[in-house]
């Protein structure tokens, strides 16, 4: 009998987050029995009488939490004498609050997605980057987005916030105002609705209004990459930033961040894609200047390379399994 693999979601929407589960649970399935505990995500989901069942048994069973309100949970548990391997993933780049660091603490092995997140941790850890489902987010030139009028699109993806980096890419992007047939796309959940108003009277303050176009987030998103030109992570901070492999395995031309979550591991400048300093916008402007008049390289073919190579879901997943293997 295969062992159990059980990995929770306990949260009211689907995120970056639940898509990294989603995209490695197809790889566990020749080696454990998988489930998905929780809601929102896709998966072959177990109820809670069939959980408990599989806990208090016998049969090896392993248990994957993504956040403290899911460890919090199996650790009851275990308290009650439930026997199983306890896995934690760590998916934010800062240091951990007193009470992560105790619930971490308390799992079997912790996973951390990139150096940084790893070193700022303080306990030990081993190191997995997440893996993009290669097969799934592919190119597609012929892919056009409703409702934006103009023939070529510059994408940001992901949640609208500061720490993102939006403000910068609005300053950067009056250069579209030369360029009437390119827009700027963003897709991704506005977190506080002030913010989206100061990024529209950017547009406005340059006349580019009409040629930016705000999205809610959605799960479609692999035809935003498919249809954009040009892909910006103009982000200050990133647990691991699977927008830019994403973007680079539908060979999208990227331009992200130096030294921010996994930019400069995925990226070599000028061979697989751009990277720019955090929060300099005029050289963001510069770079897309250039790549708008084809000054520089599309280097997308580049980028889906890289990511075939060395970032696909399945590797992530069978490094995954090592951890869940090792003694």
């Amino acid at each position: 009998m295969k062992p159990f693999l059980i990995h929770t979601h306990f949260h009211k929407r689907k995120t970056g987050l639940t898509r990294s589960i989603e995209n490695v649970l197809p790889f566990f399935t020749d080696e454990f029995e998988t489930y998905v505990y929780g809601s929102n995500i896709d998966g072959s989901q177990i109820t809670s009488s069939k959980l408990r069942s599989i806990l208090f048994s016998d049969v090896k069973t392993v248990v994957h939490c993504h956040r403290n309100n899911e460890i919090m949970r199996m650790l009851l548990f275990r308290f009650l004498g439930a026997k199983f391997t306890l896995i934690a993933t760590r998916h934010s780049e800062t240091a951990p609050s007193g009470l992560t660091k105790f619930l971490l603490k308390k799992a079997d092995k912790v996973i951390t997605l990139i150096k940084s997140m790893s070193v700022n941790l303080g306990i030990k850890n081993t190191m997995v980057g997440h893996g993009v489902r290669v097969d799934e987010f592919v190119p597609n030139s012929k892919k056009k987005v409703e409702n934006v009028s103009q023939e070529n699109i510059i994408l940001n993806a992901g949640r609208v916030r500061k720490a993102k980096g939006q403000l910068v890419l609005l300053e950067a992007a009056k250069v579209l105002k030369d360029h009437k047939n390119w827009a700027l796309v963003l897709v991704g959940k506005v977190d506080k609705p002030a913010f989206l108003e100061e990024l529209k009277a950017i547009a406005k303050k340059y006349q580019i209004e009409n040629q930016v176009y705000f999205v809610d987030e959605t799960r479609d998103i692999i035809s935003y990459y498919q249809a954009a030109k040009i892909v910006v992570a103009p982000s200050f901070s990133e647990g691991f930033s699977l927008v830019t492999a994403e973007a680079m395995s539908c060979e999208c031309a990227v331009i992200a961040t130096k030294n921010v979550g996994v930019h400069s591991d995925l990226i070599a400048h000028q061979k697989n894609g751009y990277l720019f300093e955090a929060g300099d916008s005029s050289a963001l402007e510069n770079l897309l200047l250039k790549a708008m008049k084809n000054e520089i390289l599309d280097l997308g073919k580049q980028a889906r390379e890289e990511i075939l190579k060395n970032w696909s879901a399945k590797k992530e997943a069978q490094n995954v399994i090592m951890v869940y293997k090792s003694n």
